[in-house]
């Protein structure tokens, strides 16, 4: 008998299931980070949670930032400049990732 006939169709694509888990959207965040600050994904990965997006390791300029906010509100639902006005959840990945992960919406 096997268990594995009975599971759940997992050709489906994930982005129907909001990534509640903080890791899945650090993963994703950091991919969005690398495309907007034009650096290769593999080198973001490896940062640090705690680097800076506008200092000098990932250098993520204005409107790089801008971009990125509108990619993070189109894929994950969350409107980090209407949420965060003084904008401190920009300071790093890691503050971005917690502040993301907590305003999820469920989809």
């Amino acid at each position: 008998m096997t268990d594995t006939q009975h599971t759940q169709d997992t050709s489906t694509p994930q982005a129907p299931q909001a990534p509640q888990d903080r890791v899945a959207v650090e993963r994703e965040l950091r991919s969005m980070i690398a495309e907007a600050a034009r650096l290769d994904e593999a080198f973001v990965a490896e940062l640090p949670a705690d680097t800076d997006l506008f200092g000098p390791r990932i250098g993520l300029t204005s409107l790089a930032g801008v971009t990125l906010l509108g990619t993070i509100d189109q894929r994950f639902g969350v409107d980090v400049a209407a949420l965060d006005l003084s904008l401190d959840s920009l300071q790093s990945i890691a503050t971005l990732s917690d502040f993301v992960t907590t305003h999820l919406q469920p989809h």
